[in-house]
């Protein structure tokens, strides 16, 4: 239900100590700029951080994290899986620490659930996306993937999938190839395959991601960014009209998140890597294809960034390329603290602009509150009180 402009009418619901208000996007967003200006500086530095762990149970100081309102979500891997139920009981918990926190909205409950070999939890979509452009019906088996997907992570409490992948593979067994993670050598087949899963999951209630803005299906057999840079050269046009192509149907479907690559596209940016460089992120993705959503990087640890220093450096250039979420996969929670302290560092120091961090709370803060069980993307929430599965081999931390 969406209440129009003309209307003064205000629904108000009591949930888990948070008001909830179904209302226009105008007061949605100032809603949420309300609750942005209550937060503190650590509080809107870690809304910015998804962390990682090691091992099947989260430690100490990943729970006091979410406690503090200090963590937007968490990414979860093979070896933080033993059954559904125990993740089921896993995450379960952290959104009930969260409920506890200053900000008392879900966290981003996050896993690589392509299909094929790349999935983290036993189950549904059991065809990879080749597998399923190659199908007879491929819309249909896209559409079914996505839906079934949701099915399968909702069940155990996770809310985001870090699928489906729209890169347009170039050569056969190439580096996004040899693992069957693209749906075809054809732009305008994964565009439509994609939206189909994009659609299907998100109407059942997961949030998508496509990736990896703006393509890694030129990536050779042994160009993999987990390990070492990776320089693509295509030419503008072809970026533009194959690359990107399935990028503008995965936004008209209104996918929630995009991951942005850390190849580097000197045809773009020819100095820094994608998930770097405010060219790709502000320029290319949010000015020309128009993406309003949120933006996640890859693997802040990734063998790509070795230039780029520390991990509060290159915590602070993503965020400084216009990246909203920071992904700090490498299973050690110190990791995800580096970067919220040196992002909480250039908050407070005004090394960033404070507008445009801001802004990025906000994008982050109305995902979390759309994801709420049982609460539609129309509402509106304000802070209370003012205040084993199979998964494709290689490092795990790979998306």
């Amino acid at each position: 239900m969406r209440i129009g402009a003309k209307s003064a009418a205000v629904l108000v619901l009591i949930l888990l100590g948070v008001n909830i208000a179904l209302a226009d996007q105008p007061s949605e967003r100032r809603s949420h700029a309300s609750l942005v200006s209550s937060l503190t500086t650590s509080e809107l530095a870690g809304q910015r951080v998804i962390y990682s762990y090691s091992g099947l149970t989260p430690p100490s100081s990943l729970v006091a994290r979410i406690r503090a309102g200090e963590a937007a979500g968490v990414i979860f891997f093979a070896g933080n899986i033993s059954s559904d139920a125990q993740i089921k009981g896993v995450v379960a918990k952290l959104q009930a620490d969260a409920m506890q926190s200053p900000v008392k909205l879900p966290l981003l409950m996050m896993v690589d659930q392509e299909g094929g070999q790349v999935r983290r939890l036993s189950g549904q979509p059991l065809l990879s996306e080749k597998q399923i452009g190659a199908s007879v019906h491929a819309g249909a088996a896209a559409t079914s993937a996505g839906r079934s997907a949701a099915r399968n992570l909702e069940g155990v409490g996770i809310n985001v999938n870090l699928a489906p992948v729209l890169d347009v593979y170039s050569q056969p067994g190439n580096f996004i190839d040899r693992y069957g993670r693209s749906y075809s050598q054809a732009p305008a087949k994964v565009e439509q395959l994609g939206a189909n899963f994009i659609r299907a999951q998100q109407h059942a209630g997961v949030a998508a991601t496509a990736k990896h803005f703006p393509g890694l299906g030129t990536a050779a057999r042994n160009q993999d960014t987990d390990l070492a840079p990776v320089t693509l050269n295509l030419p503008l046009g072809a970026l533009r009209s194959a690359a990107e192509l399935p990028y503008r149907a995965a936004i008209r479907a209104g996918v929630k998140l995009v991951m942005v690559a850390w190849a580097r596209y000197p045809a773009l940016d020819p100095r820094r890597p994608a998930g770097l460089s405010a060219v790709v992120v502000r320029g290319e993705l949010r000015q020309r294809l128009g993406f309003k959503g949120v933006t996640i990087t890859d693997a802040l640890e990734a063998g790509a960034l070795r230039a780029f220093g520390s991990t509060a450096n290159r915590a602070l250039l993503a965020a400084g390329a216009g990246m909203d979420l920071i992904l700090c996969s490498g299973g050690q929670v110190g990791e995800g603290i580096a970067a919220a302290s040196a992002l909480a560092h250039a908050r407070a120091s005004g090394a960033v602009s404070s507008a445009g961090f801001s802004a990025s709370v906000q994008r982050i803060l109305a995902l979390r509150q759309s994801l709420a069980p049982g609460i539609g993307s129309q509402a509106t929430i304000e802070r209370s009180g003012h205040r084993a599965p199979s998964r494709r081999p290689g490092r795990a931390t790979r998306r």
